[in-house]
């Protein structure tokens, strides 16, 4: 069955049928709700993208190939070892970043990267299968409960939020996003404006920081100041991709960034201090630890430029 929601050129585009009414499918007059307003169900299938996570990958497109192929795989077992090779065609790094890179790389980067890849799905597919049986559900019964934010779309036509069980109750378990952090199986990847779905954010230029009240505004957002602590608990304690005897050589981002053959493009906010400073896409390593950056896309820099931050140069 085909997805709903695709890219292609650069656009989305997607497949959808009447909306449900009475256990059963509406019809025109039914879900036609006004002139510019018509109710619709998805016709297939949607992929959900956990936000403020970022998991090792499974698959990934590695340069030369038309296809995903599973990290563990030779194609990647080549290229992690020495990226870049000149057969491989990699652009131009920036010098701290490839000395950055390459002091994670080589013999046993992709092994690495597949084995904590396998934990996080391992672990995900539990906590779901956990809350199926807990609310006594199967695959027809059971829902998902999603938080969306001010992008609720990403350009691979996934749906982008804080995803939990549905519960019957007042109280819900932690999202799965949540879940993921706590056990140390998922990178932060806190990419701005996504970082706060329970408060009601103004406009886009409202919601930039100033650079000097950066501590002040961040004291407000509960969900992502609990998510910056489970990360520190998680590394402090040694679980999942920081245990001392195997820890996570290349995040995710990173392994993506090297086989779309293409630096990093977002700059990069210190939540740890008031710097004033965006730092450059390709200098994200400065800031030590993965919880302290706020990934700022590149169409959205010129907002915080106009807010005062200051754009760090090569």
């Amino acid at each position: 069955m085909a997805r709903p929601l695709q890219s292609r050129y650069a656009q989305l585009e997607g497949y959808f049928g009447f909306g449900a009414v009475d256990g059963g499918i509406g019809n025109a007059y039914q879900q036609v709700h006004d002139g510019d307003t018509i109710h619709v169900r998805t016709v297939g299938h949607l992929g959900l993208r956990l936000l403020g996570v970022d998991t090792p990958e499974l698959s990934f497109t590695p340069p030369g190939a038309a296809y995903p192929v599973e990290i563990d795989k030779p194609s990647w077992r080549q290229f992690l070892a020495d990226p870049f090779a000149e057969r491989f065609g990699l652009p131009e790094f920036d010098a701290g970043l490839k000395a950055h890179l390459q002091s994670r790389l080589g013999a046993g980067c992709a092994e690495n990267h597949y084995r904590h890849a396998l934990a996080a799905r391992d672990f995900l597919r539990a906590e779901v299968d956990a809350d199926m049986r807990a609310q006594r559900r199967d695959k027809d019964t059971f829902v998902f409960y999603v938080r969306f934010t001010r992008e609720a779309i990403d350009g691979y036509g996934r749906l982008l939020g804080y995803v939990n069980r549905r519960e019957q109750g007042d109280e819900r378990p932690p999202t799965y996003n949540e879940r993921l952090l706590r056990a140390g199986l998922a990178l932060p990847y806190f990419i701005w404006p996504n970082v706060n779905p329970f408060r009601k954010q103004p406009s886009l230029v409202e919601a930039v920081p100033k650079p000097d009240r950066l501590l002040e505004t961040l004291g407000r957002e509960q969900t992502l100041r609990e998510a910056r602590q489970r990360v520190s608990e998680a590394r402090a304690q040694g679980r999942g991709l920081f245990a001392a005897d195997d820890a996570l050589r290349l995040a995710p981002f990173e392994l993506r960034f090297l086989g779309s053959r293409k630096p990093p493009a977002r700059w990069v906010v210190d939540l740890a201090r008031e710097s004033g400073m965006l730092v450059h896409p390709q200098r994200y390593f400065e800031i030590e630890h993965p919880e302290d950056r706020l990934f700022v896309p590149a169409e959205y820099a010129p907002l915080w430029v106009a807010a005062g931050w200051r754009m760090q140069t090569l």
